[in-house]
C-alpha cells in the first residue's frame, strides 16, 4: 500500500507547517485555526498544548518544497 499523496495546502497552512520546524518560542502559533486544520490532516499533533510536526508533516513539507519555490518565483 502506497500512502504517498500530495496535500493541497493553502499558503497560510504551508507557512504554519514551516514554522513548526523550529520550536515555538511561547508554545503557541498566532493562528490556531491553521494548526487545527493541519491536525485534521494528520500533519501536526498537539501534545501538552504544544503543536509538533508528525512524520507525515515532515514528509509533506519536504515533498512540497519544490512547489513552494515555484510559488515564490
Amino acid at each position: 500500500m502506497n500512502d504517498d499523496f500530495d496535500f493541497d495546502l493553502s499558503p497560510d497552512q504551508w507557512e504554519a507547517l514551516k514554522a513548526l520546524r523550529n520550536p515555538v518560542s511561547n508554545g503557541r502559533l498566532s493562528k490556531a485555526y491553521l494548526v487545527e486544520s493541519l491536525v485534521k490532516l494528520g500533519l501536526v499533533v498537539v501534545e501538552d498544548g504544544v503543536p509538533a510536526m508528525t512524520p507525515a508533516g515532515r514528509k509533506a513539507l519536504v515533498r512540497g518544497s519544490c512547489r513552494l519555490l515555484d510559488l515564490a518565483a
